[in-house]
């Protein structure tokens, strides 16, 4: 029997949806300074209203349900759902008064796309955006990185069980201190010295390529924010294209990996057990598939011919290679290009590569490398057994962080996650052809939204029909959060009207 939410329960939900909502409105501060300190007074009317738009919701979320009750499993699944889609809605206010998109629809699909990390986008003119609105496109990017309930976590969480509930719900199952609190500061300390060391590197290096001294650091602030949360979006149309830098592709690759490494292979790295690096069986998995896309996409490069020397095949494959498998998405090519002259067998590496994503508890999406790997290391056992004499007992071990004996329940956790992805994959590319596009393209850009990758062919325009629109974003969403919090905003939805 399904039983009806009660009032209590709304007020918990809403209590926390305050918070999240307060906490969103402080990070505007951010760009109105900015934009305020570059003379764009209509860009800092555009976030003061916006601010003021979200404080005065959250306030009142916070008054009309006041509660010192702690959320429950149920109730963290359903704050988390509900807090994306309120951060996306909320993000899209001051990028709908900028002027450069179409519709408030357009402005929210591009908000959801940089919380969630992926990186697809339907603005105008990018080119002539203003420095506050670009920076808070990135923002967005950063806080999603992150994690929005990491931000609550952070500063306005303090019961225990109820953070360990809403940290669990944001699809992070890995801690890296005992303590929730502690866990998330520590992420956004790390991401913080992260962004002002990759901002100076890279910024340093535009400068060295030619650009001014202020563009060379905006560009750098902007560009490591997407870079290392694997956001894909970029201060320019032609994204990292526009650059023509050898050398600042080289950079990102760095920051795309850096983003893409499991939080608590960080905080071992910092603390000088490098080994790991090498002894883990998720980045094991991560190195080895790398390898393997890559050969996949220059073997399919050479044999188009349409790269005259192999520096650029390397150039243009492995580049994407990389920004797809961290989930991040940068190009440093024509959108079109990848249908048109790429060629079947590379575009399906690059469609493999976005599937399958960066580490758990990192900034990307997609199935990730240590589920990939287990499910790999079930199979095998499973061949092992039948092949095996029937007295044999078989333990099946990695060393992630730690060893770890796998149970079935892990096993089984991670191929129903893969699966998820999988059809997730090929129900979007399903509408894609409905809506009249062809099939490796819809699977293509299908995969980029449910992967929160942000890699286009071409598809994601302001052009494409709403339920498009719509089907990306709430495969964005839904990607991002790995379902289960999603199935449980569902659930509660139908014990809403059903619930006795």
């Amino acid at each position: 029997m399904i039983l009806r939410p009660q009032l209590n329960d709304l007020k918990i939900i809403g209590f926390y949806l305050g918070k999240l909502t307060i906490g969103l409105s402080l990070f505007m501060i951010f760009p109105a300074i900015f934009s305020l300190s570059l003379g764009e007074i209509n860009v800092l009317f555009d976030f003061v209203i916006s601010a003021l738009f979200c404080l005065m919701m959250g306030i009142g979320l916070h008054i009309l349900c006041y509660t010192k009750q702690e959320p429950k499993w149920m109730h963290g699944m359903i704050i988390v759902s509900f807090s994306w889609l309120v951060a996306a809605l909320a993000g899209a206010v001051p990028l709908y008064l900028s002027g450069h998109w179409e519709s408030f629809l357009d402005a929210f699909f591009d908000a959801m796309s940089g919380l969630s990390t992926t990186g697809l986008t339907l603005v105008n003119d990018l080119n002539h955006m203003s420095y506050g609105h670009n920076l808070w496109r990135h923002m967005l990017i950063f806080l999603g990185g992150q994690g929005i309930v990491v931000v609550v976590l952070s500063f306005f969480v303090q019961g225990a069980q109820g953070a360990v509930r809403l940290y669990v719900g944001e699809a992070r199952d890995e801690r890296i201190f005992p303590n929730i609190q502690r866990t998330a500061r520590f992420i956004w300390s790390v991401s913080l010295i992260y962004l002002t060391l990759g901002t100076l590197v890279f910024g340093l290096v535009a400068v060295k390529e030619g650009l001014p001294w202020g563009d060379a650091f905006f560009n750098g602030l902007c560009i490591f924010m997407a870079a290392f949360d694997t956001g894909g979006f970029a201060p320019y149309e032609q994204n990292m294209l526009y650059y023509h830098s050898f050398v600042l592709e080289l950079v990102t690759i760095v920051f795309m990996v850096w983003g893409a490494i499991n939080f608590r292979l960080h905080y071992m790295l910092w603390n000088g057990q490098r080994k790991e690096l090498w002894r883990n069986f998720e980045m094991q998995t991560f190195f080895i598939t790398n390898i393997l896309i890559f050969s996949l996409i220059a073997l399919s490069l050479s044999n188009t011919n349409i790269y005259d020397q192999f520096l650029t095949v390397f150039r243009k494959g492995f580049y994407h290679s990389i920004s797809a498998h961290t989930g991040t998405g940068f190009q440093t090519i024509y959108s079109s290009e990848f249908t048109q002259e790429w060629g079947s067998l590379a575009l399906f590496g690059i469609i493999f590569a976005m599937g399958l994503g960066g580490c758990v508890c990192s900034t990307t999406g997609g199935i990730k490398a240590l589920r990939l790997g287990v499910v790999a290391k079930a199979f095998y056992e499973e061949v092992k057994h039948y092949v095996s004499s029937e007295n044999t007992v078989f333990i099946s071990k990695i060393h992630h962080i730690k060893d770890i004996i796998l149970s079935d329940k892990q096993m089984r956790s991670a191929c129903l996650i893969t699966i998820a992805y999988i059809v997730t994959y090929f129900l979007g590319g399903a509408i894609g052809m409905i809506c009249g596009y062809p099939f490796i393209d819809s699977i293509f850009e299908s995969t980029s939204a449910a992967a929160n990758v942000g890699l286009s062919c071409g598809i994601t325009s302001p052009s494409m029909p709403v339920i498009l629109k719509l089907t990306y974003m709430v495969q964005m969403w839904a990607g991002r959060l790995e379902f289960i919090s999603v199935f449980a905003l569902i659930g509660f939805m139908i014990a809403l009207v059903r619930g006795k």
